[in-house]
């Protein structure tokens, strides 16, 4: 059930039939190598969470770009947000869920470029009193199916590579720009932080030093079957995910808790 689909007569059943459950696409503008849409991550997690819902009913809220991408502001596409305006807004469009009934929201995050921000917006939900809980779901890019996993043939793929580009292919393949794919080694990392990196040392310029055009991969193995599998694998998983936070009265009472002790 996508959110700006119901009318407001629907809305308060469809919250019923989702069992207050929200799922939240993050995603962003950015480019994707020379040949992916700058949409990409949208395209792919508003999918991620329409295949999820069919399995475990939710209400999905519509695309949501505005988070973290400011390593990609040196090309031509991309919207960065201010790094304070990010919180603000996730935070009130959380607080504007919960308002309408959805208690429990669901962050799916469709650009590895939010990994950090998620996580240290699950932290901050502890920074004031709340009648709502945010679940971040680990499924969304982990744990593949073995058979899955099998599929793809290349080893570097963090960005515009097999998997997204397969993904691309099985979704919008009129936008997929194969033939500018680089005949080249573009997709492979520059390491020029390398001696701080061979020491696990980050530093937030690390991946304009390594992907400067923002690809990491290889496309040219994509197809739109491996990009069908990958939504399948991953759908299941979340819905799974999804079926667990439904059934959840813990979060929420200890979250009460908490705040009942901090007074």
């Amino acid at each position: 059930m996508r959110w700006e689909d119901l009318t407001g007569d629907q809305f308060p059943e469809a919250v019923k039939q989702a069992e207050e459950v929200c799922l939240l696409p993050l995603s962003c503008l950015e480019r994707h190598g020379h040949h992916l849409p700058i949409g990409t991550d949208v395209f792919i997690g508003r999918e991620l969470c329409r295949r999820t819902a069919n399995l475990e009913p939710a209400v999905i809220f519509p695309d949501y770009f505005f988070t973290q991408i400011l390593e990609a502001r040196h090309v031509p596409g991309t919207v960065g947000i201010e790094p304070e305006l990010i919180i603000r807004l996730l935070e009130n469009t959380c607080r504007e869920i919960a308002r309408n009934g959805l208690k429990k929201i669901v962050i799916i995050n469709a650009h590895g470029g939010n990994d950090n921000l998620i996580h240290y917006f699950a932290q901050i939900q502890l920074a004031s009193r709340r009648d709502y809980v945010v679940y971040i779901p680990q499924p969304a890019y982990q744990a593949e199916e073995p058979s899955t996993a099998a599929q793809w043939e290349t080893v570097i793929d963090d960005h515009a590579g097999e998997r997204e580009t397969s993904m691309i292919l099985a979704l919008r393949p009129e936008l997929v720009r194969s033939e500018s794919l680089p005949a080249d080694n573009e997709g492979v990392p520059l390491e020029r932080l390398k001696p701080l990196r061979d020491l696990d040392t980050y530093v937030g310029i690390w991946w304009y030093a390594d992907h400067p055009t923002h690809y990491c991969g290889d496309g040219h193995p994509a197809t739109a079957q491996k990009g069908e599998v990958w939504f399948a694998d991953r759908s299941r998983a979340l819905a799974k995910a999804v079926r667990a936070i439904k059934d959840d009265k813990e979060a929420g009472r200890l979250q009460d808790e908490f705040f009942d002790r901090i007074k």
